[in-house]
């Protein structure tokens, strides 16, 4: 079912005549087109994609042909004489998207009461359909491939910045948009900060941990793996090797009716168990799709079921203050009887120079 065929059923059980959305996000999920200028509207049997002149020939060739393109010079009132011309009752909008000056805008200026819509549009993502799964699959193959490329090249004099860069550069010239979030590339000591960011000096002693990702056609991925520099200590050897028992045990337990509190706790009893108790500070996961991070989660506090299509990483790390820390982090999709693992990485300790 197709993302707008997906809403229209929300919108119908809910009594919602007409949607409004205004972020970038939510209007790419919509009609697989990025544009920065303009709204989606959807009704029950029609929809509109309204921006400007600059992006017309390029949304009439890639916007879902579900959407009329439209490109008026006063866009809200285009958009409030077809919601009279529709008879709608009221406008669903993103209130999470708004501030506060533009949603006392639309209230003055359209003619229909407005309704929230963020939560349903958040949860409507959640479930990733064989195109959105095959988007991801795609952005963590190249992630995949930066890391092969990356243990090809660094050598000591790198600074944590070259690392994090030449990862990037990597993933950029293999076809990604751009990043999925800023990359994180740090050794030493400031592995122990679960999102250090990269220094100008170069590789320290101890534990580098890489984590990155890109963007292909708009959809996120996300991995985590961490090696050593230099030999690597019987003590690091042995946080190491509870991250990884921790990681597999969270993959192993993962399949459509589990909650994401569960999961986390499978995964956290494993390094409680040790003597590196409490060195777990974060969440097991969370939802990839669009959006970096995205429901549903894997925490302590996540009580909802996973289902089928579900996109989430399993993400545990060791973090020791001053010393070093580590953490592996694979992207999954949820199956009924199980997961499918985006991410090939190899996950054995790796020891550089």
């Amino acid at each position: 079912m197709k993302p707008i065929e997906r809403l229209r059923s929300y919108m119908k059980e809910n009594g919602i005549d007409a949607a409004l959305l205004t972020s970038e996000l939510n209007q790419r999920y919509l009609t697989k087109f990025l544009f920065t200028d303009g709204y989606v509207l959807v009704l029950s049997d029609k929809a509109y994609l309204v921006t400007d002149f600059r992006y017309r020939e390029a949304a009439e060739t890639e916007a879902d042909d579900a959407f009329t393109v439209e490109t008026p010079r006063a866009q809200l009132a285009f958009i409030d004489e077809t919601l009279r011309s529709a008879n709608a009752r009221n406008l669903a909008v993103e209130e999470n998207a708004l501030s506060h000056l533009q949603y006392e805008k639309f209230t003055a200026f359209f003619s229909v009461p407005l309704a929230p819509i963020s939560s349903a549009l958040d949860e409507l993502r959640m479930v990733k359909d064989a195109d959105e799964i095959e988007k991801i699959a795609k952005a963590q193959q190249l992630t995949d491939a930066a890391y092969q490329h990356i243990l090809s090249v660094i050598k000591p004099d790198m600074t944590e910045i070259e690392v994090a860069l030449e990862l990037e550069f990597f993933m950029r010239r293999s076809g990604a948009e751009k990043t999925s979030f800023d990359t994180i590339a740090v050794s030493g000591t400031q592995s122990a900060v679960p999102h250090g960011v990269p220094r100008n000096i170069p590789l320290q002693p101890g534990f580098l941990t890489m984590d990155f990702g890109c963007i292909v056609d708009g959809y996120c991925s996300d991995m985590t793996r961490t090696v050593s520099v230099g030999r690597a200590t019987d003590k690091m050897k042995r946080l190491y090797e509870t991250v990884l028992k921790a990681q597999l045990a969270g993959l192993s337990f993962l399949r459509a009716g589990v909650t994401g509190k569960e999961a986390d706790k499978v995964a956290r009893d494993v390094i409680d168990a040790g003597e590196f108790k409490g060195g777990f500070g974060h969440a097991l996961g969370h939802g990839v799709g669009l959006f970096i991070h995205e429901a549903p989660r894997l925490s302590p506090g996540a009580s909802e079921p996973l289902v089928k299509g579900n996109v989430v990483t399993v993400e545990p790390g060791i973090y020791i203050p001053g010393e070093y820390g580590c953490r592996i982090e694979d992207m999954v999709v949820i199956t009924d009887d199980g997961c499918r693992n985006f991410t090939k990485s190899p996950k054995e300790l790796i020891e550089i120079f």
